[in-house]
């Protein structure tokens, strides 16, 4: 008899512990919530995107003429000057050929000068070659001289008179020659710089397509520069929610090299024109401060400060929840939990403006681990 008291005494002890246990170690840990307090104060509403870095200016530099590349003064990730020589082209025979056209012109001008001193020395004779003429017609009309005497002053006179005429003809010869060199020398000296390849901005070199040595063709790119200050973020924003972007709004980029770093930025331009396959919008967002190094194509996550909301009462996004198909969130009162259905004012990125509860009211966050909540619970 005493054993068989002293086995159910056994039992009931291992009942007792075995509720203990459960109550303390299970039943509570499920019973027990998270809570946080509704508190008022300030919301941004955020629009997500991702995006690539780009740029609006990317100048693609190319030759204007064909040839080898005689040299490359830069790379991919270099900084260039506006002005900066970056490639010579193989002129080949274009220096002769302009040192030919400036001889042609110096030889034209020295003709020139010369057609210029002769036809003065011939308009000098000329003048005395009149005198004579007209002395000798003044003795002929009087018989004094014979016809020969007057026929050989008048044929000087015809002579000399050809003579600067054909002076005349050889200074404007000179001078259409002088013209034509110097039009040469010109376009010369216009292909020559063709042949030299100069920075159009200060800029960034992201793409080198050519090697030294290497012969090109005309209009091949040869160098990318992209202008610093117009490098953004071309991101993608739904339709449903692109209409709260407006251009000049604060903006946060995380490239994904650096994922943990913010960058501050703002909207540039919205593109008018959305992707009728995707119905995303595109907007550009510009960084305030440009990362250096940056690498165009990167991608990246953008939120944009789209509205902004202040004295409202705030809850943490997990707080709100659906209990017989209303939505709303679980507070405490007392040791029981209790359901409010509330009106969502806003959505920012972690935290929600709701409209039913007033700032302070403590509420209940359920997880996984807990008991799921109905109303009246036991919450400790």
């Amino acid at each position: 008899m005493m054993k068989i008291v002293v086995k159910y005494l056994f039992i009931l002890l291992l009942m007792a512990s075995i509720a203990f246990i459960f109550y303390n170690k299970v039943y509570i840990p499920k019973s027990t919530y998270a809570t946080v307090e509704a508190h008022k104060g300030e919301l941004d509403v955020e629009v997500y995107g991702i995006g690539n870095v780009g740029a609006n200016h990317i100048y693609k530099i190319t030759s204007q003429v064909g040839g080898k590349i005689l040299s490359i003064a830069t790379d991919e990730g270099k900084w260039v000057k506006k002005g900066e020589l970056l490639v010579t082209i193989d002129t080949v025979d274009i220096p002769q050929l302009l040192d030919e056209a400036k001889i042609a012109v110096k030889k034209a001008r020295s003709e020139l000068v010369a057609s210029k001193e002769e036809k003065g020395r011939l308009l000098a004779q000329q003048s005395l070659a009149e005198v004579t003429y007209r002395r000798y017609f003044k003795l002929k009309q009087r018989a004094y001289i014979s016809n020969a005497e007057f026929d050989k002053v008048k044929t000087d006179l015809d002579s000399i008179k050809a003579q600067v005429a054909s002076s005349r003809a050889h200074i404007e010869t000179a001078k259409m020659e002088i013209s034509r060199a110097s039009k040469s020398v010109e376009a010369f000296e216009e292909k020559l710089k063709r042949y030299h390849i100069y920075a159009p901005v200060d800029g960034y070199v992201i793409a080198r397509h050519v090697e030294m040595a290497q012969s090109v063709q005309s209009a091949q790119i040869i160098l990318e520069i992209v202008d610093p200050a117009s490098v953004w973020v071309k991101t993608y924003i739904d339709e449903k929610i692109s209409g709260r972007v407006k251009v000049g709004q604060k903006a946060i980029i995380k490239l994904r090299s650096s994922s943990n770093k913010a960058l501050s930025a703002k909207v540039a331009r919205i593109v008018s024109q959305s992707d009728a396959v995707t119905q995303e919008r595109e907007v550009d967002v510009s960084f305030d401060k440009l990362p250096i190094p940056f690498y165009i194509n990167e991608q990246a996550e953008v939120r944009i400060a789209a509205e902004h909301y202040t004295n409202v009462v705030k809850v943490p996004a997990k707080a709100l929840v659906y209990y017989n198909e209303k939505r709303g969130v679980w507070v405490k009162q007392g040791a029981k939990a209790h359901f409010i259905p509330v009106t969502i004012i806003a959505r920012g990125v972690k935290e929600v403006a709701i409209f039913g509860i007033e700032a302070g009211a403590k509420l209940l966050i359920a997880s996984v681990k807990n008991k799921p909540l109905n109303e009246g619970s036991s919450v400790y």
